[in-house]
Formats: C-alpha cells, structure tokens, sequence
C-alpha cells in the first residue's frame, strides 16, 4: 500500500504531533453507522476519536497510526479511564487547573505496558506544567500564540468576552467591531502563515499539496467558529484562546460518556502502521474514520488507498473524513461505487466546532 511510502518517508513520527483532537468527536459520531455491532476503524491521532467512536456500541473498533508517540496517547488515555475519575481525566488533560497532575499521571500509566509507561514517565514535566493534552508540537505552537503574541493583540477582557453567549446577531457584531482589528488581522497573517505552521505546528510535508493561504484559510473558518457557532460551547476554541476548556469538553471526555468508553475499552484493536495494519488482514469494516489524511496525499496517491480502502469496506459502508485546503473527495473512477450523503454533510458540517477544515465529508461504499 503507498499511503506510508508517501507520507512516512516525508514527516517525522517520532514524536507526539498531537496531544488532543482537534476534529469534532460529535460530527464524527453522527456521520458514522449507526447501528450496533459494526467494525469501525479509526486514523489514531490522539485517540479521542476511536474513543468516542465506542460509544456508537460497535463489536470493535480497529485503531491505525503511523506514529508510536501517537498510539502512546491513546494508551495513556486507556490507562486513564480505567483508574481515574472524569474530573480527575479532566485534570490530568489539562482541561482543569491542578496541582497534583503528577500523582494522576502514576496511576494512569501504573498498569499499562512498560514502553508507553517509560515514554509518559520522560513527559512528566510537561503532563504536571501544561496537562497531557497540552503536550504536543500542535499544542506547542498555540501555546507560543497565546501567551506570547495574542497579549500584543487583544487584553483578556476581550479573550474573555469571545466565551460569553450572546445570539448570532451579536457575535457578528463583537467579531466585527471588537476582535477583527488590524493587530489581530497582522497577527493572523504573520503567525499562521504557511511557513510557520508547518514549521511549529504541524509538518511542514503535511502541505505539499495544499493550495492558498493558510492564514486567509483559517481567518474565514474563524468566522464559522466565532459566529454561525456559538463560541462559549466551543473547547477547541477555547482552549486556543486560554490553554484549557471552560464547561464544554470534547465528547469523549464528557462525564455522559465517561463510563460507557470505559466499559468498552476491551473493544479497541490498536495495530501500529499505515491503513495496511487492517487491509491486508482481510479484514472488513462498516464505517472509517479517515481524519485528514487524504490531504497529505498526491491525487494519483489518494486515488489508490482510496480503492484500497474500499477492498476493505462491507456495503453501506461510510467513509467519514475532513478536508482543510487540499480538496479530496470520492476519486472519478469510483463514483459509481460512492454516493455521497449531502444533507448529512451540510447539517453536520454547520455544527462542526473543531473550525479548521474547509469541508467534511461522508460517502456511502454501495458494495
């Protein structure tokens, strides 16, 4: 399979990319089968995702990831549910203060296997200072954004003010008149160009095939998540703005979920690899969460892992995936094969919190 061959030889995967998602657990969910007893598959990334995914009650969920680091922060998360409360999770994610992160460190890590273990214990520092989810590169580079260059910008009476409900009509107006200003429009431009994201942010390979600006892109989705969404029940956004959430969490890590992830943990097949961990076992699945990894992929690339993806999927079987400035979706020669969930697509999309991709996308294998 030439997924890896493509992106593996160009990024590095050695360490955590991600320490939280940043895709909307809820849209997710929604898009997936839902019927119980189904083979899902996941894109790994920080595993919140293949976590929410278990409360859809599939027979398994089967998570994939390139990078070692990454497969460790669902191992932690693992770890965390089984001994920890949901405020205590909370705590140790960083989406509450704490002064005790190290102590909900050792008995997360106590019982799962001794690598991950040794990988968490080398992160400790960073788990007590900033939470687990706090430490990736992505986190990093919002970390910089937020305490070193939004103070220039805008005071915390404004960063406060983004979190207030108010009607739609009002969060156009305070967008306009008190947050869009000239600091923040050269802040936007400066700070989430091209070059920097792919330099602190995410990997620079990661936007090969990209097309635009990047600092345009994400100044037109703050539109989406500062007004048509409403920004006080937004946890990306706010943890952007504030390095932790207010009282929206994402969904996997809310307490009406918490037990049931927990329950079904013995559910997660975790295969560390390319999408090829699961095809090449002849496996077949009824739902995929692809994240965002078709924009990584050249055209004729994407072309290939999407055909063999669907050597892989039962019919009915739903292809769920972001697009965030490298246009994807189902590859001209198997049009006949996809239909595409428009309607889904449209409402789901309008509710997307996690505002950085462009488009979101379900299509339907017809087998």
């Amino acid at each position: 399979m030439t997924q890896s061959s493509e992106i593996a030889g160009k990024a590095n995967f050695d360490h955590i990319r991600y320490a939280q998602l940043w895709e909307d657990a809820d849209v997710l969910c929604a898009a997936l089968p839902q019927d119980p007893d189904k083979t899902l598959v996941s894109i790994c990334s920080a595993g919140d995702n293949a976590l929410a995914m278990l409360t859809l009650d599939p027979a398994r969920v089967v998570v994939v990831d390139l990078s070692p680091a990454q497969i460790a922060c669902l191992r932690l998360r693992i770890g965390a549910y089984r001994a920890l409360s949901q405020p205590e999770f909370l705590e140790l994610m960083g989406s509450r203060p704490s002064t005790r992160r190290g102590a909900l460190l050792d008995r997360a890590i106590a019982e799962i296997d001794s690598e991950t273990r040794l990988f968490w214990q080398d992160q400790r520092d960073d788990v007590i200072a900033y939470g687990a989810g706090g430490v990736g590169k992505f986190e990093r580079y919002f970390r910089i954004f937020r305490t070193k260059l939004l103070p220039l910008v805008h005071s915390r009476k404004t960063i406060d003010d983004i979190f207030v409900p108010r009607p739609k009509a009002e969060r156009q107006k305070f967008l306009d008149q008190r947050f869009n200003t000239w600091r923040w429009r050269l802040l936007l431009n400066l700070f989430f160009s091209r070059f920097m994201m792919g330099r602190m942010g995410r990997d620079k390979a990661f936007f090969d095939h990209v097309q635009g600006s990047v600092a345009q892109h994400v100044a037109r989705r703050i539109k989406h998540a500062a007004v048509d969404c409403d920004p006080s029940q937004n946890p990306y956004l706010y943890w952007i703005m504030k390095g932790k959430h207010g009282d929206a969490v994402p969904m996997p890590w809310r307490a009406e979920h918490y037990t049931t992830i927990r329950d079904r943990l013995d559910r997660l097949d975790i295969r560390q690899g390319a999408l090829e961990a699961f095809i090449d076992d002849g496996d077949k699945a009824d739902g995929f969460n692809l994240s965002d990894i078709f924009e990584y992929m050249s055209p004729n690339i994407f072309a290939q892992v999407y055909g063999q993806i669907l050597s892989a999927a039962n019919p009915k079987a739903r292809l769920v995936y972001w697009n965030m400035m490298a246009q994807r979706r189902v590859p001209p020669a198997f049009t006949d094969q996809m239909t595409t969930l428009t309607e889904n697509e449209i409402r789901l999309k309008a509710k997307d919190k996690a505002f950085f991709y462009s488009d979101f996308v379900i299509e339907e294998f017809q087998g």
